[in-house]
């Protein structure tokens, strides 16, 4: 795999489906990048925004963005799986703008960047935030069936198919 897109601090987005493997893909990529020597972080939205919202002070929370801020890659999981305040889309944009054209950040989701209003629901700067994450941009889109629902039913096929067996 080649790192190109962190020279540039090209983002990579990755759309698709529960279960298509966004975050295998992303955890390997930020593995690989330290490997290559360089700085990765990887974290849940959830973890993200909760981190930052808790925060109390103004200078604690310069010091917690700048943390975030600083890795050539940030990998941010989970983006769409749970909907969010005002005050944490303002967060994520004040991180987003803060790497803007500086560093890579790697988002994984679930939902087009249509829907993102409602993962963000009221808030004034998700345009923005799309605007930036996208700009300078791989897009990449996963199809296909969710891994975990394709093992399951397997399971469950196997599991029939030896129940017929020792029926016999």
């Amino acid at each position: 795999m080649t790192l190109d897109f962190l020279k540039d601090a090209t983002n990579v987005i990755l759309v698709g489906q529960n279960g298509t493997g966004k975050t295998m893909l992303a955890q390997n990529v930020a593995h690989q990048v330290l490997i290559a020597g360089q700085t990765a972080l990887f974290t849940t939205a959830g973890q993200l925004l909760g981190d930052l919202a808790a925060l109390d002070s103004d200078s604690a929370l310069r010091r917690r963005l700048h943390h975030y801020a600083r890795p050539q890659l940030l990998a941010i999981d989970e983006v769409g799986y749970l909907s969010y305040s005002n005050r944490h889309a303002d967060l994520m944009f004040e991180l987003v703008s803060r790497r803007y054209q500086n560093k890579s950040t790697l988002i994984t989701t679930n939902r087009s960047f249509t829907e993102w209003k409602e993962v963000f629901p009221n808030a004034a700067c998700v345009v923005s935030l799309v605007d930036r994450l996208v700009h300078r941009a791989e897009i990449i889109v996963i199809e296909g069936e969710s891994y975990r629902a394709k093992e399951a039913r397997e399971r469950n096929e196997q599991r029939a198919r030896q129940r017929r067996g020792t029926k016999s």
